[in-house]
């Protein structure tokens, strides 16, 4: 199992007064490679269209990062994404964030964090179980440990 991976630099607008990545951005952070994962994956629209035309949603009913090192403007932050679990209706995210090595300074692990999702059908808000062609999607990014439960 190899992660998605999904870089991005950190902003101005990310950190705090004391100059560090504002803990709640790391959840902006994990869902932009989660919508990262399926611009890549199934196209630049393919997101939007499942909101949109297919009605399926994929809200986050618990959420939780540990944090080990600070990320600070100008850093890049590698996010990985694998899945936990890929349960009937509901995916647990596995995010791990990275400040990224460059020239004199070592890759660092700065947050570990983890969403669970549900799977929900927009129009009545009620769950649903995990469409094939999403399963398919996640398939190669499910953790072995949990692959070998299923």
């Amino acid at each position: 199992m190899t992660p998605f991976v999904f870089s991005t630099p950190v902003r101005f607008a990310d950190v705090d007064h004391a100059g560090i990545v504002y803990y709640p951005r790391f959840f902006h952070y994990f869902h932009l490679a989660f919508e990262e994962l399926f611009r890549v994956r199934l196209g630049a629209r393919a997101y939007v269209e499942l909101l949109d035309r297919d009605r399926i949603g994929f809200p986050a009913v618990r959420a939780e990062a540990d944090y080990q090192a600070p990320l600070a403007f100008g850093d890049t932050a590698e996010i990985e994404l694998t899945v936990e679990r890929l349960g009937r209706t509901s995916i647990t995210f596995h995010y791990r964030v990275w400040r990224a090595a460059e020239p004199g300074r070592d890759r660092v692990k700065s947050a570990d964090g983890k969403v669970v999702c549900a799977v929900v059908d927009l129009e009545a808000f009620k769950s649903l179980p995990v469409p094939e062609r999403i399963r398919d999607l996640l398939q190669d990014l499910v953790e072995p440990a949990i692959a070998a439960q299923s």
